[in-house]
């Protein structure tokens, strides 16, 4: 059986015939709906809460009918992220029978915990990229996150809570009369965060990774696996799956490119429209250096993305035509094929996109598509070129967006000297060892756990979780992504870039504000600023940062260079 992703759902590929169970999970708190960073919350001690984080894994469902036999889906596994909007699971290929009770587990059963996250495809919920709920250094998934803010008259601050590892893993069980027998149905669960997050001090126990042993991991286990309940349940008209009608597939034009990741990397999600073709590859590389893709002044992609920089540049702000001054730092342009939201405030999902809207950009490249059509057109060898790529030599913006997305798609950078040590290929000297203890290391005292927290938002083997955060700067005008969504609780939040090749990217920011590698890891220790949007895993520490000693500081900017791929910068 295999899943794949239809809208928000999740299938399981079904058969013609089978019965099908539709879950649609529905976050509350004593009875109130729960909007994700929006809505606040009466909790204990006369505090509010609010939740910006709600993620889940769920596995092995199990239906138990009107006879007490049990049908369980083996193999089967489904991924909540109220964030991401992904609240629903689909059981298919069901037997047409009356039910009395289902079970699920939250979590995973150890084999599939422990085993290799990179083999999964990039849109299966096991497919760390896609569910953002795996350790990748500690090994293992994260079967429950809820993260937030808290606040009283006096004080405020933020929550994460993270449980994995088997002993906390949930079991939830429920009884729910659904009948299957002439109709689909569709069972609406409440999960209840009131009753999840119960009698907790949030200001005393801010965080848990689910270490074995830890109290505050095991109380949540057992109040988040009673904390489902049955809203309502639905019948409708049972559909019949029609086949797909198989046309006739669009010929490969061009050489099949190899596209080589590392065993540790996971499987990305490559355009199947145009899959990687070694012309088309050639073809966006010429384009990206190629300055008449400007209006007047000679600059081209390269220009603001040096290859040497990792595809970067060494301004704060990069000079486009004309002299103009960008909004925003250059961000590398490294390990793209994983991303699906592009510029520092995430506005575009398509690469291919990004690449044409640079360059019409009036401050960046400036130029018009029409005249570019018309002036690669007359070139002496780009018809031939864009011949061998599409099988025509009609030039398009779409053909030259896509020919340079295939390109920065090939950008991989995995051969670090951190990847070489993972493969015990050299060794890390002892102050680099002490920075990756501290970056992949919770700050947890209650546990006496005393590490930099860096993993949450640069963890895995991006060293970036591609999501967008509010890091804890000092505001300027510029809002991030709440200047796209309009929402209050996203002012500050900017795309968290790959720490990969970190050591040649200065300066470093949104802004390029900090001019050295030191400087950056110093604001998490002494200069994070509070507010509505801060990311929950730095609004749990005290004021004004995670305290760090100057050696610490050392370890960690030492670690970050090992990052270093200097073959991809070759």
């Amino acid at each position: 059986m295999t899943l794949r992703i239809a809208g928000l759902t999740l299938l399981l590929l079904a058969s013609l015939n089978g019965a099908q169970l539709s879950i649609e999970f529905v976050a509350k708190w004593e009875a109130r709906l729960v909007t994700l960073s929006e809505s606040w919350h009466a909790a204990r001690n006369n505090s509010s809460l609010s939740l910006s984080r709600i993620a889940y894994l769920v596995s092995e469902p199990v239906l138990i009918d009107s006879t007490g036999s049990e049908h369980i889906l083996h193999d089967w596994y489904g991924l909540i992220d109220f964030e991401a909007g992904i609240t629903s699971v689909d059981l298919v290929d069901l037997p047409p029978l009356e039910f009395t009770a289902i079970e699920f587990l939250i979590g995973l059963e150890p084999e599939i915990n422990q085993s290799d996250p990179a083999k999964f495809a990039a849109k299966h919920p096991l497919n760390p990229i896609h569910n953002k709920l795996h350790w990748n250094w500690q090994d293992g998934y994260i079967f429950l996150a809820l993260e937030g803010h808290w606040h009283t008259k006096y004080k405020k601050g933020g929550f994460s809570y993270h449980l994995g590892n088997e002993p906390h893993r949930m079991r939830v069980r429920m009884p729910a009369a659904v009948d299957l027998r002439t109709s689909d149905a569709h069972l609406i669960l409440d999960f209840n965060l009131d009753h999840a997050l119960a009698n907790i001090a949030y200001a005393k126990t801010s965080s848990t990774h689910g270490r074995p042993g830890d109290p505050l991991a095991l109380q949540l286990k057992e109040q988040a696996q009673d904390a489902f309940s049955v809203a309502r349940i639905d019948s409708s008209q049972r559909q019949t799956a029609i086949p797909a009608v198989k046309g006739i597939a669009t010929p490969f034009i061009g050489t099949p490119y190899p596209l080589k990741i590392s065993k540790f990397f996971p499987l990305p999600p490559l355009p199947k429209d145009y899959p990687l073709s070694a012309e088309r590859v050639e073809l966006g590389r010429r384009l990206f250096h190629d300055a008449q893709l400007s209006k007047d002044t000679p600059i081209s992609c390269a220009s603001c993305h040096k290859s040497e920089l990792a595809f970067a540049d060494n301004r704060r702000r990069s000079t486009g035509v004309n002299q103009q001054l960008g909004r925003r730092n250059s961000m590398p342009l490294v390990n793209l094929a994983w991303k699906d939201a592009f510029f520092w405030d995430g506005r575009v999902h398509s690469l291919r996109n990004q690449a044409l809207i640079s360059i019409q950009n009036e401050t960046e490249m400036g130029a018009s598509l029409e005249k570019i059509e018309k002036k690669l057109s007359e070139h002496p060898a780009y018809p031939s070129l864009f011949n061998a790529a599409y099988g025509s030599r009609i030039i398009s913006a779409e053909r030259i967006g896509v020919a340079i997305e295939q390109f920065l798609l090939t950008q991989i950078s995995d051969d670090s000297r951190f990847d070489r040590a993972l493969k015990n290929e050299v060794a890390l000297t002892e102050i680099e060892k002490r920075g990756l203890e501290l970056f992949f290391t919770e700050y947890d005292p209650r546990r006496k756990l005393y590490g930099a927290d860096c993993f949450h938002c640069h963890g895995g083997p991006l060293f970036s979780d591609l999501s967008n955060h509010n890091n804890g700067l000092t505001l300027t005008s510029d809002r991030g992504i709440a200047e796209i969504t309009q929402r209050k609780s996203d002012v500050g939040k900017f795309s968290t870039p790959s720490l990969r090749n970190v050591e040649i990217t200065a300066p470093y920011m949104h802004d390029g504000r900090f001019i050295s590698l030191k400087e950056a890891v110093e604001h998490y220790r002494s200069g994070i600023r509070r507010g509505r949007a801060l990311d929950p895993n730095l609004a749990k520490h005290s004021s004004p940062g995670i305290p760090l000693s100057d050696a610490d500081v050392d370890a960690l900017v030492a670690f970050l260079k090992t990052l270093t791929d200097n073959k991809f910068l070759d």
